[in-house]
């Protein structure tokens, strides 16, 4: 390899942002807060240890995972409840913002919908922010633990990892075979997880979660939600995510009908307005 004598010219280049955000559709953050005013609790669901639950959310309700027992991390998939087909797009979120989400951000789904499914209204780790390592919480870079990276590495066949934990709880729910659920199953939000990348050599890192019994986060439904929630084997992920030994804890999906009144006028957002016609 030779190193080309402008090397250090062509490092200095200063970045530029893909996706400004200034043109995003803001979401009404005081009507949110409305809605969460004077919520009122209408179900619950309780993903076991090393299990996942499904859970449905009618647009316009909000949800709320919740630590209960001890620190716990959690892989959310999100569909829309109608058509399986319309699913959180993690990649589109992540570029829209950034690497971890937090109160007043989206999750957005798949072509050719892409539009906001689930909108962050509160976060009791907002606090947390970036520490000295790049890391950070909620985050929609990793992809959830699953058994074919697992044989791939260490060999084996565990199936209490996310991704089947995911693939039997849609099953289970829809009334669909493993072979049929599977496919849905797609990239995650690590819910109270601790990740970034390692500065020198940009490998994906986790570290203990922060979160503690009581902490939440709280999403409004844009649209009619079918959501699944893994209780990740890994616990707070302080050293493995695929794991029969980790400290392992329940999480609690609760979902809440908003305040009488708060939503007059709001809708659902349709979807997105680009005409499908891709030149022709």
């Amino acid at each position: 390899m030779t190193i080309p004598p402008d090397a250090d010219a062509r490092r200095a280049i200063a970045p530029v942002i893909c996706y400004p955000p200034d043109t995003l559709p803001r979401p009404d953050m005081e009507r949110y807060a409305a809605a969460r005013d004077g919520m009122v609790k209408v179900d619950e669901a309780l993903a076991p240890l090393r299990e996942a639950a499904c859970f449905e959310v009618p647009a316009g309700h909000i949800f709320r995972i919740s630590s209960v027992d001890g620190p716990q991390v959690g892989d959310l998939n999100l569909w829309n409840a109608n058509d399986l087909s319309e699913r959180f797009y993690s990649g589109k979120t992540r570029a829209l913002h950034g690497t971890h989400i937090t109160t007043g951000e989206r999750m957005w789904s798949s072509f050719p919908h892409m539009r906001p499914m689930a909108t962050v209204i509160h976060d009791t780790l907002g606090w947390y922010g970036i520490d000295q390592y790049g890391g950070s919480v909620h985050d929609v870079i990793g992809t959830r633990c699953d058994p074919y990276t697992g044989n791939l590495l260490q060999g084996g066949h565990y199936h209490h990892c996310c991704h089947s934990n995911l693939t039997r709880a849609l099953a289970d729910h829809a009334g669909l075979s493993l072979a049929e659920a599977e496919p849905h199953v797609h990239d995650v939000l690590n819910v109270f997880m601790c990740t970034g990348f390692t500065r020198d050599t940009g490998q994906y890192f986790m570290k203990a979660s922060p979160v503690r019994p009581g902490d939440h986060i709280d999403f409004f439904a844009e649209i009619d939600l079918l959501g699944a929630l893994s209780a990740c084997p890994g616990g707070d992920c302080s050293s493995e995510h695929s794991s029969d030994t980790a400290a392992c804890f329940p999480l609690k999906i609760e979902i809440f009908a908003p305040a009488p009144g708060a939503l007059e006028g709001w809708s659902s957002p349709p979807p997105n307005g680009y005409d499908g016609t891709h030149g022709r």
